[in-house]
């Protein structure tokens, strides 16, 4: 007696989330172990700030717009920072086979890089010293005071639960950095060859 249909699918599909886990996250060749911890230093170095703002998309005091660009961010910043496995991984070398035309195409090595490098500069700007220094100085990016109802100035566990929940994010940009330059290197010393497919 064969199972019905949908339970062969339901059993196939862990299967194939698990094959692209694999194949989203798995290093190439000649990735050091300290690559691969950086790779996934920086999704956990995003990770807390996320979650930390999506109980805001539940307020009640705001509006529809408020709340989707609330998890909009969120989900965003998760997407940003998960694309630094694409310096370990080989869909950061040969392009995957869902991309239409570019499938199975060696990803130059400047296509990765420059936007890397520019990140890892933009995010160390940002996240490892204006924000520190800003929130040392009570000011906003602009120079403005704080606003009271800023977490860090309402005090207790609110602004220790934002403390704890961004700091991380001092991380993002060095270590972007640092899997940038690895990247390049390895890519680098592999030389022009094709990449099989």
């Amino acid at each position: 007696m064969q199972p019905p249909p949908h339970t062969e699918e339901a059993a196939a599909r862990p299967g194939r989330i698990r094959a692209a886990w694999r194949a989203a996250h798995e290093p190439v060749a000649g990735v050091s172990r300290g690559a691969r911890l950086a790779a996934y230093g920086v999704v956990l170095a995003v990770l807390p700030s996320s979650l930390w703002r999506l109980p805001a998309a539940f307020d009640r005091g705001i509006g529809a717009g408020e709340r989707l660009y609330v998890v909009f961010l969120s989900v965003l910043s998760e997407a940003l920072a998960f694309t630094a496995f694409g310096l370990i991984a080989r869909w950061g070398e040969v392009f995957p086979r869902w991309i239409p035309v570019l499938r199975g195409l060696r990803v130059p090595t400047g296509a990765a890089v420059v936007p890397a490098a520019t990140g890892a500069v933009l995010l160390t700007f940002l996240w490892t010293l204006l924000t520190p220094a800003t929130q040392i100085l009570g000011t906003t990016i602009r120079g403005d005071a704080l606003p009271g109802d800023f977490p860090s100035e309402a005090g207790g566990w609110e602004a220790a639960s934002f403390y704890v929940c961004y700091s991380p994010l001092v991380l993002w940009g060095p270590l972007l950095a640092v899997l940038t330059v690895a990247y390049a290197r390895r890519r680098r010393t592999a030389g022009n060859g094709a990449v099989a497919t």
